[in-house]
């Protein structure tokens, strides 16, 4: 029997052992010393010879098992003349006990994950499923996992080994390579690395072509937050958000920090307006940190900086949290000094009588808070555009997204792929919406004409909005105006309130001007000047310049930016997936249908033995015409985009940033920690004091009284381990002070409460 090559040899012997029921090695090759082609080969059976002697082998407390027995049985197979291998010696008995066919996937040789499934567990791992979930899927579509070729230990060792080569050439290397890719798919993709004197990369920002096309539509307004516990490398992810048409976010890049301080969140804020190219936003907010706004009033000096509401009330209930608790209207008071006054002069008048009301005018917290009052409160905040966001939490609730995606022990590359998961997410609802604008109307409440018009300019959600405030303005009615030729004043109120609204009228101009500055702040008109438009016979159309484009259909111009989309390659591993899983589907019909009847079966038989043969057939002609290596990325120093000018040559590495959160492992009680201190200190010293000794056995003697645990356990335990212990019996009363106090977030306080308990007996 003759084989075109060593290793066609070794698969037609390892089919062999497949059907016999053993598992083969390559032995040895030898080779031509002059053009190194193989002249001959000798394939073992895996339980060939015995194992060596290690000088470690005293050392080791646990063998492993012995899996070879000295079997003989091998094959010799030799090049001839015209350059095919024929076998020159074969031993066939074995003497061990031979596999059965049902444990046969289970031998080393014929556990091999091939190229498609590899592809496969590739894509499942980048869509984040768990190595567990991936192998019971490909598992169950092979028809169990006898059929699949390779064990669960084999696909936990590729995704091991897959990571382990990713980051071969260190991290930083591979983060650049990442971006270089990336580069490649995406023209329009930028990124931005800042180095240290030692070329140690420590701030990295990022923006695909969408995020650059969306913040030229959309980033009149920015969100900016921080989140931790998304990557192994302790690094805090910078976010910057916004809100689209649909009013749904939409993110304008992204940024690993190295640390929060205003040097960083300077270069970083740079780097984001250098790579978008465009103007500064009408409003940034933030949350409340001096390092963030030291470095937006050195880079954004002419926008608005609004601090977030959300932490500011926070903020109020932990310095104040005396006055909340003393005064119960003082939630409320304070609430109307952030939302509901319109005029500085009443701002101001309401602050004062709340220091006086409440005695808090030498409190600092509130002093720094009027200091900085214009970025907090609406009275200053409805003047600027900020598309109706008082607070981060667009930021914040896509924190929470991220988590279902990001973990804390994920690599540099991991993350960046978790990532761009979310993003993708993200903007598959951003196409669901665009969808639903096309396909489905909104409903009309009442058929008028200036509705009409609305619907056909507006998004769905903003039209429910318009629609609202119009409505609202059938309530409306004026109390009082004045002419002053040109401009006329209207005094305006709603059934039901007592609060009145200033509506001022350019007659000539169609421009009215209203002061809850709902169309300043928001970017829709508020039912006021709805009703003194309606008053001014504007009942057909909305005046042009009272439409924002951003909230418009056609924002975004979807067909132009379509049109300049560059097309990109098909991933091979994509097509190779496709092809595997169309393939296993239809054969998994073609054997349900051909299991039915024994002419079926022997059927379909036939022809998989026929198509096995002339598969192997295409293999060998596509090895044969292998004169070219397949394609392969290269990653040219000119495609790299540096937009602070940095050649890649100068990384040399990610700066190491020390973990600043707890460790993953679950919280060590104070008993377990005093119980492993001691056993330490006795294997390492047998001299120790008599009261660290009666320390330790103190533990296990004394069982006080039922109403002395009781009476420390209703001073220092919460209400519901107090009830837990009123349970038990004094029999077991130590037992559950133990292990109750162990629950105690505070560790200092159970320690106390068992050492007086200890003391006391």
């Amino acid at each position: 029997m003759e084989f075109d090559s060593d290793e066609h040899a070794y698969d037609c012997y390892n089919e062999y052992a497949a059907a016999i029921g053993f598992s083969v090695r390559k032995e040895y090759a030898n080779k031509n010393r002059v053009h190194g082609y193989v002249t001959s080969r000798k394939l073992t059976c895996y339980k060939e010879g015995y194992r060596g002697k290690d000088k470690r082998d005293p050392t080791v407390q646990k063998h492993r098992k012995e899996t070879r027995t000295g079997c003989l049985a091998h094959v010799i197979v030799s090049r001839q003349s015209n350059g095919r291998f024929r076998i020159t010696s074969f031993e066939e008995k074995h003497n061990h006990h031979l596999v059965p066919p049902s444990l046969v996937h289970l031998l080393p040789s014929q556990r091999k994950i091939k190229m498609a499934q590899a592809y496969e567990i590739d894509l499942l791992d980048d869509l984040g499923i768990r190595p567990k979930a991936s192998f019971d899927y490909a598992a169950r579509q092979a028809g169990g996992q006898s059929f699949l070729g390779y064990t669960k230990r084999d696909h936990k060792n590729y995704l091991r080994d897959k990571r382990t080569d990713s980051l071969k050439h260190g991290v930083a290397r591979s983060l650049v390579n990442y971006f270089e890719k990336r580069t490649l798919e995406d023209p329009a993709f930028r990124f931005s690395l800042q180095l240290d004197d030692e070329g140690l990369i420590t701030n990295i920002f990022w923006a695909d072509g969408k995020m650059i096309r969306d913040f030229k539509i959309y980033g009149d307004i920015v969100s900016f937050d921080t989140t931790y516990r998304t990557n192994k490398e302790y690094r805090p992810l910078a976010l910057f958000v916004g809100l689209n048409n649909h009013r749904e976010m939409v993110i304008f890049g992204a940024a690993l920090l190295y640390e929060e301080s205003a040097e960083s969140f300077e270069w970083l804020f740079n780097a984001f307006f250098r790579i978008m190219s465009a103007e500064k936003p009408k409003t940034f907010i933030t949350d409340q940190d001096p390092a963030i706004s030291f470095a937006v009033s050195l880079v954004m000096p002419q926008t608005y900086h609004r601090l977030c509401v959300w932490h500011l009330e926070k903020n109020a209930f932990k310095h104040l949290n005396h006055v909340f608790r003393a005064h119960a209207s003082f939630p409320g008071d304070f609430s109307k000094l952030l939302y509901h006054y319109e005029y500085e002069e009443d701002f101001l008048f309401a602050w004062q009588e709340m220091l006086e009301k409440y005695d808090l005018g030498d409190n600092s917290w509130l002093k720094n808070t009027f200091a900085i009052r214009e970025k907090c409160s609406m009275t200053y905040g409805r003047n600027t555009f900020s598309a109706g966001m008082r607070s981060t939490q667009l930021s914040e609730s896509f924190n929470g997204f991220l988590r279902g995606y990001l973990k804390s022990d994920l690599d540099i590359v991991q993350f960046f792929k978790h990532f761009q998961r979310s993003v993708d997410d993200k903007r598959a609802n951003e196409n669901k919406s665009n969808f639903d604008m096309t396909q489905r109307i909104s409903i009309l409440k009442v058929k008028f004409p200036l509705l009409v018009h609305a619907r056909e300019v507006y998004t769905p959600t903003i039209f429910d909005m318009f629609q609202n405030e119009w409505e609202r303005s059938l309530l409306v009615y004026i109390k009082s105006s004045s002419d002053e030729g040109e401009l006329c004043t209207y005094n305006v109120s709603t059934h039901g309130s007592v609060k009145e609204h200033v509506v001022t009228v350019k007659r000539t101009l169609t421009e009215v001007s209203c002061s809850c500055k709902l169309f300043e702040f928001m970017g829709i008109l508020c039912r006021h000047a709805l009703k003194i438009l309606d008053l001014l016979n504007v009942k057909d159309m909305i005046p042009e310049h009272y439409i924002l484009k951003r909230w418009t259909k056609d924002a975004t111009n979807l067909n132009k930016i379509d049109v300049s989309l560059v097309a990109k390659e098909t991933d091979p591993k994509v097509e190779v997936t496709a092809r595997y899983r169309h393939l296993c589907q239809t054969f998994v019909q073609i054997s349900s249908e051909a299991s039915e009847s024994i002419e079926g079966y022997e059927l379909v038989a036939n022809h998989a033995n026929e198509i096995i043969s002339k598969l192997k057939d295409v293999k060998k002609r596509k090895e044969s015409q292998k004169s070219v290596p397949g394609n392969v990325i290269q990653n040219e120093p000119n495609e790299t985009v540096f937009v602070d000018n940095t050649n890649v040559t100068k990384v040399t590495g990610l700066k190491r940033k020390q973990p600043t959160r707890r460790s993953n492992t679950r919280p060590k009680s104070f008993m377990e920690k005093a119980k492993r201190k001691n056993q330490t200190s006795f294997s390492k010293s047998p001299q120790r004091s008599d009261q660290q000794v009666d320390y330790v056995q103190e533990i296990h003697f004394p069982r006080p009284d039922a109403s002395m645990t009781m009476e420390l356990a209703e001073e220092s335990f919460p209400p519901r381990c107090s009830s837990q212990l009123s349970q038990g019996s004094a029999h077991g009363s130590l037992t559950q002070l133990l292990r109750v106090s162990c629950a105690i977030k505070t560790e200092q306080s159970a320690r106390s409460v068992v050492l007086r308990q200890f003391g006391s007996t």
